[in-house]
């Protein structure tokens, strides 16, 4: 029999991914946003957004414009999302130092996240460091969701192992 997690209440200033929708929303942010690899910073924008899903560290998607291209190569393979629709992955290449499939996109979002067709969101697990303002992020669990865990944000997460059927 599954055994379903146990909230972790969240303190003032704090979110539950408990309270975040299914389907997930998309919300814009304010925050910056960073990413850095290979001594390199890739992505810095304060133009990002944010899908917020049940269970899940809200995913954070940088603009194309804020990204240094210069280091980005098209990976093989695609994924599906039920929500967001066909996904793409990124590679990085920083002078030889290579992070495989760091990122991701949805060229041709479903409507309800039209705004973040182009804009890739980035594995905190695959780069060295990803940055929400001032705080340096956590990686989610696990090597799919890709979701980004900071002080101000409380589980259970999924993605480590045992929380498939959550």
């Amino acid at each position: 029999m599954m055994e379903w997690p146990k909230r972790t209440e969240p303190s003032a200033g704090q979110e539950s991914v408990w309270d975040y929708p299914r389907p997930p929303r998309l919300e814009r942010v304010g925050e910056r946003l960073r990413v850095i690899f290979g001594g390199q910073t890739i992505a810095d924008t304060t133009s990002g957004y944010r899908v917020l899903e049940t269970s899940h560290p809200p995913v954070y998607y940088i603009p194309p414009d804020d990204i240094a291209q210069q280091y980005l190569q098209g990976a093989p393979g695609s994924s599906w999302c039920e929500f967001k629709g066909q996904a793409r992955y990124w590679s990085l290449n920083v002078d030889g130092r290579v992070a495989e499939n760091a990122a991701w996109s949805y060229p041709t979002p479903s409507a309800a996240f039209a705004d973040i067709a182009g804009y890739l969101a980035f594995y905190a697990s695959r780069v060295d460091q990803c940055w929400v303002d001032d705080e340096r992020v956590q990686p989610q669990e696990g090597d799919f969701y890709g979701g980004w865990i900071t002080a101000c944000i409380v589980g259970p997460f999924k993605g480590g192992a045992g929380t498939r059927g959550w």
